[in-house]
Order: structure tokens, then sequence, then C-alpha cells
């Protein structure tokens, strides 16, 4: 009996700012030579970036997911989405290692009150290993999911200065 072994994932480094450090990925290793087929003339690289973002949208499309990331990163990017210009960083509580034909994910959630947990969490991992297989071709081996938070409908409720005595 022989054993196989997984290529080895490497892991994707974070910058300062929970920016992903960008690397890539080849998925396939094409050939050169006028004799060749069109579509297998080069290589395909991936960035690891690419599956952070197209987890990310497919977990924020599950209806009970409120929000992603720890609390330090959802405050920060509260303060970044607040700044003229800026712009909602999709792949805030993603994390992925990403081999050569796989990948590994883990999300962190944040969660609607009164939705079931397990449920939200099936949904979730259902459709972003859908999305990931489905724009990069790599095979999705694991999605874990991590619920941090309950978001709480009273959370919601204005918190602005009290209602004036005078008009």
């Amino acid at each position: 009996m022989t054993t196989q072994t997984a290529p080895t994932a490497k892991d994707v480094s974070v910058a300062r700012g929970g920016n992903p450090v960008q690397s890539t990925t080849a998925l396939t290793g094409g050939v050169s030579g006028a004799d060749q087929p069109a579509a297998d003339r080069g290589r395909t690289s991936i960035a690891d970036v690419v599956v952070v973002k197209v987890a990310g949208i497919a977990a924020r499309e599950i209806p009970g997911v409120y929000d992603m990331g720890g609390g330090l990163s959802r405050t920060i990017g509260a303060v970044r989405d607040r700044v003229p210009g800026g712009r909602p960083n999709v792949g805030r509580g993603v994390k992925v290692e990403v081999g050569e034909r796989q990948t590994a994910i883990d999300l962190d959630l944040v969660v609607e009150y009164g939705v079931p947990i397990t449920d939200v969490a099936r949904d979730v991992r259902e459709n972003v290993i859908s999305a990931v297989e489905r724009v990069t071709g790599l095979d999705v081996v694991e999605v874990n999911v991590t619920v941090n938070d309950v978001h709480l409908p009273e959370d919601d409720a204005d918190t602005s200065a009290p209602d004036s005595r005078v008009e």
C-alpha cells in the first residue's frame, strides 16, 4: 500500500493594517510553442488575495451573517468605512492557506441574533466552497467557521445625544 501526501500549503502572511501580502499560486504549468493549442500556451497564476476576496463576498451573501472579523478588525474597518474614499474590506475575517491545487479557508463571523448558528455556518460553508471552486478552480479542502459575536437588534439603536429639552 502506498501513501500519498497532499502538497504543502503555504500560509498567507498579513501585513500591517490587516491586508494580506500579495502571493500567487500557479494553477497550470502551461507550455510554450506555436504547435500547442492556444488555451495551453502560458501559465495561470492566482493571487492568494483573490481567494480571500471571493470567500469574503460569498460568506456575506448568506442571510444571517451580519459582519465578519474579530472585534478589533471590525472597529478598524468601521473607521476605514467612514473615511471619504474608503472602500469596505471584503477580505476582513478571512484567512486562507493556498497550495498548488488546494486551499483551506478560515472565517470569523458575526451572526444576527435569532438565526440558527449551525444553519448559517452550513450555508456559509456551502456557498464559500462553491464560489471559490467555481471562480479559482482550486479544490477547497475545508472551511472553518468561527462565530465571534451575535448582533443584537438594540445594537442598531440610535446612540446619539438624547432629545434636547429646548427647540
